[in-house]
Formats: C-alpha cells, structure tokens, sequence
C-alpha cells in the first residue's frame, strides 16, 4: 500500500487538511504531520532558533509547533525515518497560491521540500475567501495522487489551484504575476513602541494566456509544475555568452 505525508500550512485542525485526508485516504495510507497553529506565509523557512516539539496526537495524526518545512523534516528524519512516505501532499489551502504567491506559500513550501527527498509533492488550494467547501478540491486532488503514484509525473512538484464548486476543466499552466498595492498600518503597542502590519490592499494580476490566473478566471483547475531549482537557465547561458566570469580576472592579476 502506498503511504502519503500530509501536511499544509493553516494547522493540523484546519477544515482544508481533513477534507484532503479523508479523500487521500482511498488512495493509501495517510499520516499528517502538520504545524499546530496557522503558519500562513511562512514559506521555505526552517526554525533553528529553538528547540521544536512534537505532539502526537494518534498513530497517524502529529503536530509540530514550527513551519510546513519543519514538520516535513521532522515527518522524514524522526517520525517517519523507518516507513518514508512515496507521496507528500500540502494543503488543502484557505485561498490560492497563484502567481508569486508561491515565493511566500507555505503550502507550497511544504510539497516543495519532498524535492529535497526525492519524492512527489503535491500542493494544491481552494480559491476562494469565504464558506470554504473543499469537497471537490479534495477529490480532485485524489485522483492527482492516484495518477502521481501510479504513473509518476515530470518535475518534483504539482502547483494546483482549485476554483470553487464542481470541477469544469483542467488547464496545465505557468505561474502569472500579479501587481499589489501593499497596505501598511501603522500603530502603538501597550508599551509605547510602534509596529507596523503588513496587509494587501488591493491586487491585479496579469491574465496572459497560459498563466494560472487565466485559468482561474475562466474557472478551471490550473495546475502548474513547479522545481525547487531556481536557476535562470537563459540568463546562465547570456552571462557566459557575455563572458561575465572574467569580469574580475584585472583585480586578481
């Protein structure tokens, strides 16, 4: 039987990661090992400044109370190291991570770091702000497991962004950009000292053809391989072109 990672990034008790377990559950075994608080936006990031600890919960169900990445490193090299999983999956997200959102996801974060393991990753997210129902997302993302570990697919990492309601279409695509307008405000603490919170006011995107935001418009699944090598291959290639590496052979002489 095929064993499944589940993780996400809004918390083990969070609506998204049941609905993906429950669904996952048909194609094999599942163990979640998930942060035990919300750890939206945290992205890639790794806690070495403190200890981390691990709750068990059940035989198949763990919180640790550190990043999507942190749970997945402790899941691999602690509660895991003798049954390693063949699949992680991460989510199902409390709204999209399109576009340069997966530079700060901690969704996608966490299906990433199975790249670093040699395993799939699957992140995948509901599009959508309010009355979640992830019915059809956790299906959806069944079936991707399914085919990922039968088949196997190209790359380290499936991006799927889901939109609200039954399934219309599937679209492979390449992440969009956006264009935001950041909100800061700006306040006083109980003691006197200012802090500043980091909001979005308002957003716009680029809907070039082909672009997951596209794809989200017309209302279909967009799904978008990812790679945790972030290598510019074309401007590799244009510094050599340009004989960049010489550059400081003058100050070396």
């Amino acid at each position: 039987m095929f064993r499944i990672l589940v993780t996400n990034d809004d918390g083990i008790h969070s609506q998204g990661i049941i609905a993906l377990e429950q669904a996952l559950r048909s194609v094999g075994e599942t163990i979640t090992v998930a942060p035990a608080h919300e750890m939206s936006a945290a992205s890639h990031s790794l806690t070495l400044a403190r200890p981390l600890r691990i709750e068990k919960i059940d035989d198949t169900h763990f919180s640790v109370d550190g990043t999507p990445t942190d749970c997945v490193t402790l899941a691999m090299n602690e509660i895991l190291k003798h049954t390693p999983p063949d699949l992680i999956v991460s989510g199902i997200n409390k709204g999209g991570n399109l576009g340069d959102d997966v530079i700060y996801s901690g969704t996608v974060a966490g299906a990433l770091e199975a790249a670093i393991y040699g395993l799939p990753g699957i992140a995948i997210s509901l599009v959508q702000r309010l009355n979640f129902d992830f019915e059809h997302a956790a299906e959806f993302a069944a079936q991707i497991a399914a085919r990922a570990l039968s088949d196997g697919f190209p790359g380290p990492l499936l991006n799927i962004n889901v939109p609200p309601g039954p399934i219309r279409g599937v679209r492979i695509t390449r992440q969009g950009t956006k264009i935001i307008k950041p909100t800061i405000i700006e306040g006083t603490d109980p003691r006197q000292r200012k802090y500043y919170w980091i909001g979005e006011e308002s957003m716009t995107w680029n809907e070039e053809e082909g672009t997951d935001y596209e794809a989200l418009r017309q209302g279909l699944v967009s799904m978008t391989p990812l790679r945790n090598d972030m290598t510019d291959h074309r401007a590799l290639e244009q510094l050599r072109l340009r004989d960049w590496g010489t550059m400081l052979e003058p100050l070396l002489r």
